[in-house]
């Protein structure tokens, strides 16, 4: 039943949540026939639903009594739960986060793609369901986020100084985050060691409103080879701070093997267009993937769960079924890791990517591998991969495909079609432009594989992927 409010706002009562949909929203149904997306439930969960979105189709709203809990039900590890925006399936037992996650893919390629699927592999789960990224980025703020009580409470909030996240949707909002259970030690304890020892030395931390401050953000990367970095972003140059919380860092995290830092006056705190400038150590760590070593510097793109990445790009490699004698076209190569994953099964490897500092640590690291059968070239994919770059680097026996959230531009997906390489294997992060793009090519190309691969426990994200052959 429904207790009307006014148009935009309603509450329904006793609303069962049927389903887990797309963006770590959960489903219900109005008494209308509508659907209710929600943030905060759990399919099995019997709530009363505070509208506060209204559209055609469909109603946003919000679970503000539990009538009854869902068996799915888990008690979520972290203090955070619910406030930061990172884990929004913490709440939820992992065999269901992965059922939800195989049932998205799924729906997506029938769905949107149309696509006629084989036999669906199972979902490939994680080994580590917490502490599995090996890279995380925290932000200083001198107005941390208030919890509602805290509003509401007369007491003294004494420090106001956060080290976390962004509260999600709110970018000048930092939630102090206490201790994060996505990436292993010595991760927390350096940030919460930063955090004392400014507040101890009175280093300002930043005010994104203002633009006043001194400590911007942090960043820890961690590798299966031991190796930690940490970076620090300043908003300006103060010299004596600067070196007193470096010193601090170094003395007191000897395990440290990269300590840098940028200068950063800018209005964000993207690093790309900036200096990273080394302090103490390398200015890079290793990560290590089946005997292969990959250099990782402060700007470089590597998948965030080491050990998830190595199943992936084995699914990867299983699905081209390589010989030895083909040249294999890998397209959106990055910093060119599955392309050096596979060379060895393969003649020849041509990997493109349109940024060019991944394009450069793709060949330091070839050449760190002493892999001599890949080649890597660096432009926007719609502009580079056209027939006069084929005619020059050969026609390609497979494809592989691994592009951004976005998935492939359609004059990408028109140039394979034109090239018709007999197999592509399609990584993706997004299964739903995925589908997209396997539609545009189910007249050439049939589906005969599918594998679900979990990157990112306790999320709502999934990486899917499909093996094509041509018809």
């Amino acid at each position: 039943m429904s207790r009307r409010r006014n148009a935009r706002k309603q509450i329904f009562e006793n609303v069962e949540i049927i389903d887990a949909g797309a963006k770590g929203k959960t489903i219900g149904k109005a008494p209308d026939g509508k659907v209710i997306f929600l943030p905060n439930a759990v399919p099995g969960d019997v709530v009363d639903v505070q509208t506060f979105k209204k559209r055609k189709a469909y109603y946003e709203g919000k679970a503000t009594v539990f009538h009854k809990l869902s068996d799915k039900r888990t008690e979520p590890a972290c203090e955070h739960f619910g406030t930061c925006g990172g884990c929004k399936w913490q709440d939820m037992g992992y065999e269901h986060q992965l059922f939800y996650k195989q049932k998205e893919v799924t729906n997506n390629l029938t769905r949107i793609g149309h696509i006629e699927l084989p036999e669906v592999t199972p979902i490939l789960g994680s080994a580590n369901q917490y502490f599995y990224r090996n890279k995380m980025e925290f932000s200083f703020s001198d107005s941390r986020w208030l919890t509602l009580e805290e509003v509401q409470s007369d007491e003294d909030l004494g420090d106001r100084n956060a080290l976390g996240f962004h509260i999600p949707g709110m970018w000048d909002k930092i939630l102090d985050v206490k201790k994060c259970h996505l990436q292993a030690d010595p991760s927390n304890a350096i940030r919460n060691a930063v955090k004392q020892f400014a507040l101890d030395h009175n280093l300002e931390f930043f005010n994104t409103r203002n633009q006043t401050g001194l400590l911007r953000t942090m960043m820890i990367r961690t590798s299966s080879t031991g190796d930690i970095m940490v970076m620090i972003q300043f908003f300006k140059e103060d010299k004596n701070k600067r070196e007193l919380i470096l010193d601090f860092l170094a003395e007191t995290f000897p395990e440290i093997t990269s300590l840098q830092y940028v200068i950063n006056g800018k209005a964000n705190d993207t690093i790309y267009d900036q200096d990273v400038i080394l302090y103490k150590g390398n200015d890079h760590i290793f990560e290590e993937m089946e005997g292969l070593k990959f250099k990782i510097n402060a700007k470089s793109f590597y998948q965030t769960n080491s050990d998830q990445a190595f199943e992936l790009y084995k699914i990867t490699r299983n699905f081209a079924e390589l010989s030895g004698n083909e040249l294999v076209y890998d397209l959106y190569t990055g910093t060119g890791t599955i392309a050096q994953f596979v060379a060895k099964h393969a003649k020849k490897v041509i990997g493109v990517e349109s940024v060019p500092d991944a394009i450069t640590a793709a060949k330091e690291n070839a050449q760190l591998n002493k892999i001599n059968n890949v080649e890597f070239f660096v432009g926007d994919m719609k502009h580079v991969f056209n027939d006069a770059f084929i005619a020059t680097h050969g026609h390609p026996d497979v494809i592989i495909t691994d592009p951004p959230r976005d998935g492939m531009h359609k004059d990408v997906v028109k140039q394979i079609l034109n090239i018709a390489p007999e197999k592509v294997v399609y990584v993706s992060c997004n299964s739903a432009t995925q589908a997209r793009d396997l539609e545009l090519m189910d007249d050439m190309y049939k589906v005969v594989k599918t594998q679900a691969v979990d990157m990112f426990p306790q999320t709502f994200h999934v990486e899917n992927v499909v093996l094509l052959i041509k018809r």
